[in-house]
């Protein structure tokens, strides 16, 4: 339901920013109240999720929540807010927003700030990925499920007019039967489980939409040459919770014949060159990089051996197959599109293109790369262990 939708609001390219100025009854859409929580030093506010609402004409922004007193200041003055506040409980007590960005890229107050919207009844536009574990993300989509609240997850390619096209051009049988779908994260100095988690979020989430939920994954994680074991964990930066592993390998099998990977490691050579995804088809490949305005190439050769069947290479572009890219700015544009879709969302009572259950759904399928290091062999999905597989040091041999 929701690949169809994405379809059908983002073929044209535009239709997303230009089709949701007026409400369900056909009038223009009312003005919402916004609120923007940020944390200066501990996250901040993402990828531009706090000025976003400066360009969306249904919004206003009424207050900025910030402990850092500079960043604070800083920060009403950037999105033209009226009101600091340096309690962000405070501020949704006192200004009962009805939308709120959530917007620090660290993790460790994401569940915390979430269900501070919910107990107010805020919908929410959250910066990813999601949270640390599937007991946060869990208690969110209770909170959530329970108001009939929406939230958006920055999930910025999914709402790609390009990825529109090549998903439209795909289920019309442009690669045949999908095989294999590839990932990798940057593998800079992040490489192995800090890309997994930071980066890997918006690789899973591709995968899901392409070949929808995985059955299964098996991989393994390894420190220094060896696999991971208990000495080996640690606390991951920016309040990514526990972290292992300089190199990972993992394998997912989807429905069907189609099976995912993902690897990453610190890169000696070509560190942030390889992170993409590319679909292998009995027909042909498709290859994309990240971002509402990505690269998406395909070619049609079921040999997947360039140097003998020398393959063209075709563009598909936000305007579609072989024609001209002629929008620009990824991040202030991706950003644009998930705000105008959360108000849809809201307005029409259904579920954004990238919810919390999408973003839910990626957290599991990295976290079910630490669950099958753990455990020697394949876990099914949903995970049985709702826990971070890391934080039970007893379960990890020396």
């Amino acid at each position: 339901m929701r690949r169809r939708e994405f379809i059908a609001g983002s073929m044209s390219g535009l239709t997303v920013l230009s089709g949701i100025g007026k409400s369900i009854f056909g009038g223009p859409s009312k003005k919402y109240c916004v609120a923007v929580i940020g944390h200066t030093g501990r996250g901040d506010y993402g990828h531009g999720l706090d000025f976003v609402w400066n360009e969306i004409e249904q919004a206003q922004v009424v207050a900025v929540a910030d402990p850092d007193p500079k960043g604070r200041s800083e920060a009403v003055e950037r999105v033209k807010a009226p009101r600091g506040y340096a309690d962000y409980r405070q501020m949704l007590d006192k200004e009962k927003p009805q939308i709120v960005s959530v917007a620090p890229r660290w993790l460790d107050a994401h569940r915390d700030m979430v269900l501070a919207c919910a107990e107010q009844g805020c919908h929410v536009f959250l910066e990813k990925p999601i949270c640390q574990d599937l007991v946060q993300a869990d208690e969110m989509v209770a909170a959530f499920e329970k108001r009939n609240l929406k939230l958006a997850i920055a999930h910025q390619t999914r709402y790609s007019p390009a990825l529109a096209h090549a998903r439209k051009a795909i289920d019309e049988g442009l690669l045949g039967d999908i095989l294999e779908l590839r990932g990798r994260g940057k593998e800079d100095r992040r490489g192995g489980g800090e890309d997994l988690m930071v980066l890997g979020t918006h690789v899973m989430d591709l995968m899901r939409f392409f070949s929808g939920d995985p059955q299964e994954c098996f991989a393994q994680v390894r420190s220094g040459g060896h696999p991971v074991t208990r000495s080996d964990i640690r606390d991951g930066a920016e309040g990514i919770g526990p972290l292992a592993g300089d190199e990972i390998v993992a394998s997912y099998r989807f429905s069907g014949k189609t099976m995912g990977y993902f690897a990453s490691h610190q890169a000696k050579h070509g560190a942030s060159e390889r992170y993409s995804m590319t679909i292998f088809g009995s027909k042909g490949i498709l290859t994309t990089t990240f971002g509402a305005v990505p690269e998406v190439w395909f070619t049609i050769d079921p040999s997947w051996q360039f140097g003998r069947s020398k393959p063209q290479w075709r563009r598909i572009s936000s305007e579609g197959i072989d024609k001209l890219e002629p929008l620009s700015d990824p991040q202030r544009l991706g950003n644009r599109l998930i705000a105008l879709d959360l108000i849809r969302a809201i307005e029409n009572d259904t579920h954004p293109l990238s919810s919390i259950y999408d973003g839910r759904a990626a957290l599991e399928m990295i976290l079910a790369v630490y669950e099958s290091h753990r455990r020697g062999g394949p876990v099914r999905f949903p995970l049985q262990n709702r826990k971070h597989p890391l934080s039970d040091l007893n379960s990890f041999q020396e």
